[in-house]
């Protein structure tokens, strides 16, 4: 019911040790609590003058006030613990999803990924906050209280012992009901957010395909399922609250019951039955408030083992292997490919187990400057090799040889290797900051004239020309503000702007464009790829008259290989797919 790894998160045990003993003392006071107000009630029940009763009430005033400072206390122990750990998590996830690339994404989705790094970690600190007080409260106080009420009567106390697990064993067997209720709800929360991404993201392309009624249907049935998982949650939350509340109330009863009969044979005395009938609630408060947050932190305790998961995914090793390339890719430098396989970690089940394999025996060789082009249906397996070209995917073990100058490497995950790279996926990525800013993305230190020129190869001198602030412009996160065009004519004002890096991966980079877009843009792009080794994964076939050798995939595999020209006069796959995608070349 409780994530045990919580108490192996850093600091855990110093809270552990400093919180032990803040509850241990609280419990003391609780118990003092209900002493003193027994012997005050006690005595004006006798009738005593208030000068007789006045030090036991003031005893339990002090007693009162100190038990809730302890809360105030506990409280204020755990808070920066827990902020601390929430930020840590994000921080590690975030550099997580930076290491690993598109494995994660693929997995678990974009809209989960940001439903985890966002509301995730939020449930997470409330998932904290609660369960650590909850859990010392519930494994402290009431022992505290049952030694005590030992020494006043046995036969009680047996019973408030035995009927205690009794209850622990009902709360567990109704915790395991809401666990899987509330997974399913968390499922649910995840479908939706991923539902709710896509939608948006593609709803351009969603309007002019007229299909933007059909998916707004789509995300209020995954909504309507979610609201639906929700209520079973609820209806669970209730149940067990209802039900924990009737065994607690009804045990106190008995216990009542038994005091009473006490009292009316004088086998007790009024004092200490009344003492137990005031303790005996306290005695069942921490496991009751322990099963009311239960219900609360369902969701944390899932994001913290949805996050725990990603941060658990195996990394690449031997990030060193590779030599430093003392003055970047060079025309004799040679990259080559032989009978590589890749798959993707299976996240949602076992991190370290792959799935079925996605590329088959790639096998390849390129040499300089030379300009590639990946082409295939979608589905071939362009974008996978272009991740692992970039590092963020690695082959399986022991299949196949990646060489770089005739140096074995284990994969393309090197540090050498992305010091020398410039990637270019279809959606470039802008960040809330300035267009300049933007632009120095893979070189912070360089000047505004050297951004001026990059700018100015890369065609956005008008856009930036009719702009109030020009390049101090600031855009919106995610592209906000900025089209599909200008957001990749400012990935290649990176790439102008960065000279040293020599090597281009391009994955489809004017996929969602349209023709005229297009066009302008590959007369910005051209110049860039002088004195470059250039991978260009891309579905529309006049970019092969710009390459020099193209890699045909399909379901894969390299099926065909050569120079445009050499398969252009081959049947085959490349003849039928240019042929499927428009019958030639423009």
């Amino acid at each position: 019911m409780i994530d045990r790894r919580i108490f192996n998160l850093p600091g855990a045990k110093k809270i552990v040790g400093i919180l032990g003993l803040l509850v241990f003392i609280q419990g003391f006071m609780i118990l003092f609590q209900g002493k003193f107000l027994a012997e005050s009630i006690v005595g004006l029940w006798k009738r005593q003058p208030l000068t007789n009763i006045t030090t036991t009430t003031i005893l339990f005033a002090v007693v009162f006030l100190l038990r809730h400072t302890l809360t105030m206390l506990k409280n204020r122990v755990v808070a920066p613990f827990v902020n601390h750990t929430a930020q840590s998590l994000r921080s590690q996830l975030m550099a997580k999803l930076f290491k690993i690339g598109p494995q994660a994404t693929t997995a678990k989705g974009t809209g989960s990924l940001v439903t985890m790094a966002v509301d995730g970690i939020d449930q997470i600190q409330n998932y904290l906050q609660l369960v650590f007080i909850k859990v010392f409260d519930m494994m402290v106080i009431p022992w505290i209280l049952l030694v005590y009420l030992f020494f006043i009567r046995w036969q009680e106390s047996v019973f408030l012992l035995l009927i205690y697990p009794i209850i622990i064993l009902f709360m567990i067997i109704l915790g395991f009901a809401a666990q899987a209720k509330a997974d399913q709800q968390y499922a649910g929360y995840q479908r939706l957010s991923n539902n709710f991404v896509d939608t948006l993201r593609g709803l351009p392309t969603l309007k002019q395909l007229g299909l933007s009624k059909k998916y707004a249907d789509n995300v209020f049935t995954v909504s309507e399922d979610y609201r639906k998982q929700t209520l079973s949650v609820l209806t669970i939350a209730v149940l067990s609250t209802f039900a924990l509340d009737f065994f607690t109330t009804l045990s106190i009863a008995v216990v009542a019951v038994f005091l009473g009969l006490g009292l009316i044979k004088g086998s007790i005395a009024l004092l200490p039955a009344l003492i137990m009938l005031i303790l005996s609630p306290e005695y069942f408060l921490p496991i009751r408030n322990f099963a009311n947050d239960y219900h609360a932190t369902l969701n944390g305790k899932n994001a913290m083992t949805a996050i725990f998961a990603v941060l658990d995914l195996p990394e690449a090793k031997d990030e060193d292997a590779l030599g430093q390339l003392p003055q970047g890719w060079q025309s004799d430098d040679e990259l080559s490919f032989e009978n590589i396989s890749v798959s993707y970690q299976n996240v949602d089940r076992d991190p370290n187990q792959l799935s079925d394999a996605t590329l088959h025996d790639i096998s390849f060789s390129v040499r300089g400057y030379q300009k590639i082009g990946l082409i295939g249906k979608s589905g071939s397996g362009k974008t996978t090799l272009i991740d692992t070209l970039s590092g963020f995917l690695t082959p399986q073990n022991d299949q196949g040889t990646i060489k770089i100058n005739g140096q074995v490497l284990p994969h393309l995950a090197q540090t050498n290797w992305k010091k020398n790279f410039l990637y270019i996926p279809q959606s470039p990525y802008l960040f809330h900051d300035t267009i300049e800013n933007n632009i120095r993305f893979y070189s912070p230190k360089t000047s505004t004239k050297e951004v001026e020129q990059a700018v100015q190869a890369a065609g956005l001198n008008d856009w930036l020309h009719g702009l109030p602030d020009g390049m101090q412009t600031k855009i919106g996160e995610g592209n906000r503000g900025v089209s599909g065009g200008q957001a990749q004519r400012i990935a290649l004002a990176r790439a102008f702007l960065d000279q040293q890096r020599k090597i281009l991966l391009f994955d489809e980079p004017t996929a969602h464009l349209d023709i005229e877009t297009e066009a302008e843009l590959k007369k910005s792009m051209m110049p860039i790829f002088a004195n470059h080794l250039v991978f260009f994964a891309t579905h529309r076939l006049h970019w092969l008259n710009q390459m020099d050798y193209v890699l045909v995939l399909d379901q894969g595999k390299i099926v065909q290989q050569g120079t445009p020209t050499k398969l252009g006069q081959q049947a085959g796959p490349y003849a039928q797919l240019v042929s499927d995608m428009g019958g030639g070349q423009q």
